[in-house]
C-alpha cells in the first residue's frame, strides 16, 4: 500500500501565493509520473501539472506561467508552487502517483486532498 500526504493548502488573496507539498510513503519500488490535479465545485477533476521521474512537465494551459512543479526523487516529494492565483483557482487540490510497487504493480495512487480558496 502507498500513501500521499498533502499539505499548504489554505486561504489567499487574488495574486498571492501558495505552495503545496505531497509526500509518498509505502511499498514503494519506484514513483512513476506524479502530478496535482483540482476540482471545483460542480466541474470535473481536470489536470494542473504533471512531472516524470525524468522531470518532464507538463502544465494545463490556465497554470501556464503561474504554477511550477516540481519534484525530489530523494524525498518521494513532489511540490505545486503557485504564484499569481486567481478566484478560479479555488478548488479542492489532488496529489496523484503512478507508483511500480514492490510487487512489480503499476497503480494510481490519490490523496485526500487539500483546499485551495483565492479570495477577490
Amino acid at each position: 500500500q502507498v500513501q500521499l500526504v498533502e499539505s499548504g493548502g489554505g486561504l489567499v488573496q487574488a495574486g498571492g501565493s501558495l505552495r503545496l507539498s505531497c509526500a509518498a510513503s509505502g511499498s514503494i519500488f519506484m514513483l512513476n509520473t506524479m502530478g496535482w490535479y483540482r476540482q471545483a465545485p460542480g466541474k470535473l477533476r481536470e489536470l494542473v501539472a504533471t512531472i516524470t521521474n525524468g522531470g518532464a512537465t507538463n502544465n494545463a494551459d490556465s497554470v501556464k506561467g503561474r504554477f511550477t512543479i516540481s519534484r525530489d526523487s530523494a524525498k518521494n516529494t513532489v511540490d505545486l508552487q503557485m504564484s499569481s492565483l486567481k478566484p478560479e483557482d479555488t478548488a479542492v487540490y489532488y496529489c496523484h502517483a503512478e507508483v511500480t510497487d514492490v510487487r512489480g504493480w503499476v497503480l494510481d495512487y490519490w490523496g485526500q486532498g487539500t483546499q485551495v480558496t483565492v479570495s477577490s
